[in-house]
């Protein structure tokens, strides 16, 4: 869902809640209520946090305490100290200074997002904003009210400044913002319209809604959740694949991946047991008595090593920013039950940043591998199918240059997966001397985890066509329920016809996690099986089951 017009069609069903306390959140989560399934409450725990940090605030200025990003300058003007009646003015300067990004705005359900993620960080209850700003802050999510956020700008660090800067730009009733009921317009008639007042800023709010990296973590949490969607798909379109050009499953053994348990690896070659041909399931096309050749190519052998490493990469990945989804990652942080501040560097975008950048190289490699089973499918001299799976060669071309669709994207990620976070410029006069880049890191691995399903949604439509060589023989009973699945919503190929709506159609599948839902049943069931068989025979393989 990326169109104004979806978030303002799902804006009409949010009924639930999500309470935020700052250590709960996870990526799941945070994709929930960009896609407007829950509106968000504050815990009774997170206001107390918050209001008692907001206390420290308070004494600070009652007592004339000089702290920094409080009642002085920022960055290279942090020894400049402000007077009391200019601290309004000094937060109010700040948000506007750094309202500098570029480019096209973060679509409505990144929007959401990044609020949802930056009210989560403040309910942690560490940075010290006020009660009253959080709580304006939530009422513009739950009705929608989403400053304009250019996508462009941010290095990481300082946090993600300018498009936080933005986003707060907004709810102080400045620059636009767009709502379900109002469409773009200025941000204080948006506000107007729900019944809401602009954010007032008190001493030290502007650089608590802005000193963060929640710009990189929303990002990274759409990547994440996405690319491990595609990834459990990419096996099952990969079983398709091998099933089409009659493959073994012979490499996916029990017991050779006993022998190499890394945990991705041995979860990708059960679900490739579970799809292919047994006892459980059967197929007409493939079983170990008709298969001719001696071993499959790697593109077929390999899968449970290679889309196994993804597997892992996902997890190490989620791991990183599920604590950074409920870190504070302000500067200076308030500690209430110390009573001081402290400045230090939780804002550095480091950690999401490399995690990000793995996950790029990770997820990449899917569209690599599948790109070569595309080719496969596709050349008659190792298919044993008609060339680019059409009749009347020649007249037709087939999947001829929709395999080169396949590679042309395949080559966009070689150069999307060079790493952000390796590149460091020194920005503020010196000041913030290094910084990690992660902004570009988010971007662009959710390019690369589009630019792979786009590829497998690919492979999925010549998979579906090469069975169509294979009637009247049926595949396994969890395949068929994917080939039936396509065909409701895509035709087979008799001739040329426009191939780009069909790949989106595809992708949208995916996208949906259909592929995934229409063998999960089968799988199960398999797993069920093939666990209570190894408990029988009492296998030391049983250890290694998932």
């Amino acid at each position: 869902m990326d169109t104004y017009r979806d978030l303002k069609i799902q804006s009409k069903k949010q009924h639930e809640y999500i309470s935020l306390d700052g250590n709960s959140l996870t990526t799941a989560d945070l994709v929930s209520l960009g896609k407007v399934l829950y509106k968000i409450k504050l815990s009774a725990e997170a206001e107390e946090h918050v209001s008692r940090a907001r206390d420290v605030i308070e004494k600070i200025i009652s007592e004339k305490q000089v702290v920094y990003g409080v009642n002085t300058g920022f960055g290279k003007f942090a020894q400049t100290v402000v007077g009391k009646d200019q601290l309004k003015e000094l937060q109010e300067n700040l948000v506007r200074a750094t309202s500098a990004g570029v480019g096209a705005p973060l679509s409505p359900e990144r929007t959401r997002m990044l609020l949802a993620l930056r009210i989560n960080v403040l309910a942690k209850g560490h940075s010290g904003v006020s009660l009253e700003t959080l709580q304006k802050m939530v009422a513009a999510f739950n009705a929608s009210c989403l400053s304009w956020v250019p996508e462009q700008g941010t290095v990481g660090a300082s946090g993600d400044l300018a498009p936080l800067a933005h986003m707060a730009l907004g709810l102080m009733g400045e620059g636009r913002m767009w709502s379900p009921q109002t469409g773009w317009t200025d941000a204080t008639a948006v506000l107007e319209a729900h019944g809401l007042t602009p954010i007032s800023l008190k001493p030290k709010e502007g650089l608590s809604l802005i000193n963060g990296t929640q710009m990189i973590s929303s990002l990274g949490a759409e990547a994440v959740e996405r690319a491990e969607a595609i990834t459990r798909q990419a096996d099952v379109i990969a079983a398709l694949t091998l099933e089409t050009l009659k493959g073994t499953n012979k490499a996916f053994d029990i017991d050779v991946h006993a022998v190499r348990p890394h945990p991705g690896q041995i979860l990708v070659a059960q679900r490739f047991r579970s799809l292919l041909h047994s006892d459980f399931f059967p197929s007409e096309i493939t079983d170990e008595k008709s298969y001719e050749g001696v071993q499959d190519a790697y593109s077929l052998r390999c899968c449970p090593q290679v889309h196994g490493v993804t597997n892992d990469t996902i997890a190490f990945v989620k791991n990183i920013l599920n604590t950074e989804l409920n870190s504070a990652t302000d500067n200076p942080l308030v500690f209430p039950e110390r009573g001081i501040t402290i400045s230090a560097g939780n804002f550095h975008g480091e950690y999401p940043a490399k995690a990000l950048d793995f996950l790029a190289i990770g997820v990449h490699e899917l569209a690599n591998i599948s790109e070569r089973r595309i080719e496969r499918l596709c050349n008659p001299s190792l298919s044993n199918l008609p060339a680019f799976l059409v009749k009347e060669g020649g007249l037709n071309s087939g999947f001829m240059v929709v395999h080169c669709t396949a590679a042309a994207l395949v080559s966009e990620n070689k150069v999307l997966c060079h790493p952000a976070s390796v590149d460091s410029l020194s920005t503020s006069a010196a000041t913030e001397d290094h910084v990690s880049m992660g902004g570009w890191a988010a971007r662009k691995a959710l390019k690369v985890v589009e630019h792979v399903e786009q590829v497998l949604a690919i492979e999925l439509l010549a998979a579906c066509q090469a069975l169509e060589f294979h009637r009247p023989l049926k595949t396994t009973a969890p395949l068929e329920k994917v080939y039936e699945l396509l065909r409701s919503v895509v035709r087979p190929w008799d001739k040329d016809r426009i191939m780009s709506t069909d790949i989106e159609v595809a992708h949208q599948l995916l996208l949906k996690k259909k592929v995934w839902k229409a063998v999960l049943p089968y799988m199960d069931q398999y797993k069920k099986s093939e666990h209570q068989h190894l408990s029988s025979s009492n296998s030391s393989s049983e250890l290694l089951f998932i």
